[in-house]
C-alpha cells in the first residue's frame, strides 16, 4: 500500500489518504472519525489491526476519490514527534569519498554513526528548500531510504527488528557543509536547518515493498549525481534498528533515515553544491521522487 498526507486544492486541513494510482482515497471518510484516522500518526500507532482495515480499503476503494492533481501532498508525518534519525557513512563508496577529500586516514566503523535531524527540517515532496544565503552557500544533497517505525520498542534484536518496520519513503538529508565544519565537527546543527529534510511523496508499508534491493538517485537540473542501490548499505537495516534501539525505546512513527552513497557535492573536484533556483529530485526505486526547488 502507498499512503500519501494530502490537502485538496486550493484549501483544506491535511489528512491521510490511500493512494491508488492517480486517485488519492479519503482516510478519515472511508473508515470514520477519529484520532486513529485523523493523521498518518494515529495510523501507524493503530498498528496491525489499522493496517488489516487499510487493506480492506484497497481491496473495495469508495468511490470516486480524488485526483492526484487535484491535491497538495505533504511529508507523510508533516511533524514528527521526535527528531529524525540519520546513519552516517553507511555506503562503503561515500565513506571512502569522504576520507579522499579530508584526506584522513580513518577506519570503517565498527558501530553506526548517528545523529538527529530537528521535526522543523520536515518539508513536503514538491515543496521549496529554503536557502540560507545569510548563514551558508554550501548546501549539498543526500538520497536516502527512509524508515518509519511501527511497532515500537527497545533492545530490539537484529533479527525482530524488521518486525517493527512499518514502512518506507524517501528522504533527503540535506546538509549545509560549512555549518557542520564550524561546530567543532558535530553535524547536528548542519543538519537541522529549517526545510533541509524533504520527505515523501508517500510512505510504502512494509508488506509491499523488499527494502534491499532498490535504486537510489539524486539528479540536480535533470544531471544525475548519485546513482545506487540500497543492497551497498554498510549496515543493514536490521543492524540500524537492533543498535539504536539499544537502551533507547523506538516509538510508532520514528523515522529513520539509512544513510546516502557516493556522489555528494562537496566530495567532487571542483566541489559543487545547490543554488537558488535548481531542481533537486530525489527518487527511490518503488517509492516515488521528490521535486524540491531550492530558494
Amino acid at each position: 500500500m502507498k499512503l500519501v498526507t494530502y490537502s485538496p486544492i486550493p484549501e483544506g486541513a491535511p489528512r491521510p489518504g490511500l493512494l491508488l494510482g492517480k486517485r488519492v482515497v479519503d482516510i478519515p471518510a472511508a473508515l470514520g472519525g477519529g484520532e486513529s484516522t485523523a493523521t498518518m500518526l494515529g495510523l501507524i500507532r493503530a498498528g496491525e489491526p489499522m493496517l488489516e482495515r487499510l487493506r480492506e480499503v484497497e481491496r473495495k476503494p469508495p468511490e470516486p476519490g480524488m485526483d492526484l492533481a487535484d491535491v497538495r501532498l505533504h511529508a507523510p508525518i508533516p511533524r514528527p514527534a521526535k527528531n529524525v534519525f540519520c546513519v552516517g557513512w553507511n555506503y562503503l563508496p561515500h565513506f571512502e569519498e569522504g576520507a579522499a577529500k579530508l584526506q584522513d586516514d580513518r577506519k570503517l566503523p565498527e558501530w553506526p554513526v548517528f545523529f538527529s535531524k530537528v521535526p522543523t527540517t520536515v518539508t513536503g515532496p514538491y515543496d521549496p528548500i529554503p536557502f540560507h544565503a545569510a548563514l551558508s552557500t554550501q548546501l549539498d544533497w543526500e538520497v536516502e531510504l527512509g524508515v518509519v517505525i511501527g511497532p515500537g520498542g527497545r533492545d530490539i534484536p537484529a533479527d525482530r527488528a524488521l518486525a517493527h518496520v512499518w514502512g518506507y519513503t524517501v528522504v533527503n538529508d540535506l546538509s549545509w557543509r560549512d555549518v557542520q565544519r564550524r561546530h567543532g565537527g558535530q553535524w547536528h546543527k548542519g543538519k537541522s536547518l529549517d526545510g533541509s529534510c524533504p520527505m515523501g511523496p508517500c510512505i510504502v508499508t512494509a508488506d509491499s515493498l523488499q527494502w534491499d534491493a532498490l535504486r537510489v538517485t539524486c539528479r540536480v537540473n535533470g544531471v544525475t549525481k548519485q546513482d545506487s542501490n540500497t543492497r551497498q548499505m554498510y549496515f543493514k537495516l536490521p543492524r540500524l534498528v537492533a543498535d539504536l534501539s539499544a537502551g533507547m525505546t523506538l516509538e510508532p512513527g520514528d523515522i529513520i533515515s539509512s544513510g546516502t552513497p557516493e556522489g555528494v557535492g562537496y566530495a567532487r573536484t571542483p566541489p559543487e553544491f545547490l543554488r537558488p533556483g535548481d531542481l533537486l529530485e530525489t527518487e527511490v526505486e518503488g517509492i516515488g521522487t521528490l521535486r524540491n526547488s531550492i530558494g
